[in-house]
């Protein structure tokens, strides 16, 4: 019955619907996007990945490894082992380099000591710690009404909102190298790279509505544990 509460309570249903339609909207409208730029070939016929490895070379970044993924949209870049995986390497498309001059933006920012990436890769043990264990924990400290419990587990998921918050500006920054880098090459056309931009700005938007589901989830964790103390 406690869990049941928690779920469908007024309080957590009105503060957390707004940013839930985000999160819906904002997966939408970049699959969709991205669907429909997968269909559309650059005039430089680059693939994507011939397209990132021209960026990082021309910024100088050498040791970054080029490798694939299976699951589609799971492109990233790892610093931990200075890999830049793609979901479509060989493609030609608007997507495909739009995203791949974005992952490589994010190898560039860890050859230049990017600040916020670093912090970034910092705040990840205990974001993916807190994010696990902060709703048990203040779950049972509603249950058992201990305090301690309620506060550990609010400061656990202070974590993995602080990490949703710190992405921003990483994710923002990525696509505007991705940006410049993809003009001054002139690896896209004037018109494709208004396209670059929309799909880039879709996927921004995922980050904006995970950003704002958890800051909101932590504003309705303080209210309650403030109510029930």
């Amino acid at each position: 019955m406690p869990w049941l509460i928690w779920m469908f309570d007024p309080l957590r249903i009105m503060l957390l619907l707004p940013a839930l339609v985000l999160a819906i909207y904002a997966s939408w409208k970049v699959r969709a996007t991205y669907r429909k730029y997968l269909q559309v070939p650059t005039k430089k016929r680059v693939t994507a990945a011939q397209a990132a490895e021209l960026i990082l070379n021309r910024a100088g970044v050498s040791g970054v490894k080029l490798a694939g993924t299976p699951r589609p949209l799971g492109d990233h870049y790892d610093p931990r082992t200075k890999t830049l995986r793609l979901s479509a390497p060989t493609s030609v498309s608007v997507a495909a380099v739009g995203v791949a001059a974005h992952e490589a933006g994010h190898a560039i920012q860890h050859a230049r000591g990017y600040a916020p990436l670093a912090l970034r890769s910092a705040v990840v043990p205990v974001a993916s710690f807190g994010s696990q264990l902060a709703f048990p924990l203040f779950f049972l400290g509603l249950i058992f009404r201990a305090d301690f419990l309620l506060t550990l587990g609010i400061g656990l998921f202070a974590a993995a909102v602080a990490f949703t918050l710190i992405t921003l500006p990483v994710e923002f920054n990525a696509s505007r190298r991705a940006v410049a880098a993809l003009r001054e090459t002139g690896l896209v056309t004037r018109e494709e790279l208004g396209a670059v931009k929309e799909v880039l700005t879709a996927a921004a938007l995922t980050y904006v509505a995970a950003a704002a589901m958890a800051a909101l989830q932590l504003i309705y964790m303080l209210l309650v544990a403030g109510r029930r103390r």
